[in-house]
């Protein structure tokens, strides 16, 4: 079974999510014969390299509420983030354009440690208040994931990879996909949204049962079973 998780390394909802779906993961029975693969999504690929003021000062401006508004959508987020495991530190927030760091999901693909990447990114820019958008500071970020710093830069000076998220992203505005974490499971079923645990189980134990259907064999020597009321005593 494949699940593949598109999300952006700035989308609190996706770090959210990521815990949850691991959470569902744990207890899902055939766990070890699922591979999750992390897909690109820029929730603003306009955004300069990096973005000049506070969180607080980009969300006001963004949906035209006071900052006072914006600090208790704040809040409450990092309170929804604790409650799955995250602490978050978005006062520090750094925010910037994502593509490089997508760039370096996808190498980390490459190299078997895109889930340990994805998640040295996503603590990067939602709890240490690291520069998302800066080359430099993303080599040495996710080098502490597995990542050999020297390829990493190398990749970032280029334009290596940059094919691989364009297609992520072509494939989501395919499937309709408009908001992230998006979960796709054998290409058959999407579910949109941090959805809670229990939820995502439910796909994936669906999922399974409809990519494996009980095959019944009847034995030669015929089906020595009660039908009807024929074995009533």
């Amino acid at each position: 079974m494949q699940v593949e998780i598109w999300s952006d390394v700035v989308c609190p909802w996706c770090a959210i999510g990521k815990r949850r779906f691991e959470a569902a993961l744990a207890r899902f029975e055939h766990r070890d014969e699922v591979t999750v693969r992390w897909r690109s999504f820029e929730l603003d690929p306009t955004a300069p390299r990096e973005r000049e003021g506070t969180l607080v000062e980009h969300l006001a401006a963004k949906y035209g509420t006071a900052p006072a508004q914006a600090q208790e959508m704040i809040t409450r987020m990092t309170g929804t983030a604790a409650e799955a495991g995250w602490e978050f530190h978005l006062e520090h927030a750094r925010g910037g354009n994502t593509v490089d760091a997508h760039r370096l999901i996808h190498l980390a693909a490459e190299r078997g440690v895109q889930d340990a990447v994805k998640e040295r990114l996503l603590r990067a820019y939602l709890t240490e208040g690291e520069r998302i958008g800066d080359p430099a500071t993303l080599a040495r970020v996710v080098a502490e994931a597995g990542l050999d710093e020297a390829e990493a830069a190398e990749v970032l000076g280029s334009d290596r990879y940059l094919d691989a998220v364009r297609a992520d992203e072509a494939q989501a505005r395919a499937y309709g996909i408009t908001g992230v974490p998006f979960f796709v499971v054998d290409a058959a079923y999407g579910v949109s949204g941090a959805q809670p645990a229990d939820a995502l189980l439910d796909v994936l134990r669906t999922a399974w049962t409809a990519a494996h259907p009980l095959q019944v064999v009847t034995p030669a020597g015929g089906d020595a079973s009660c039908t009807d009321g024929s074995c009533a005593v």
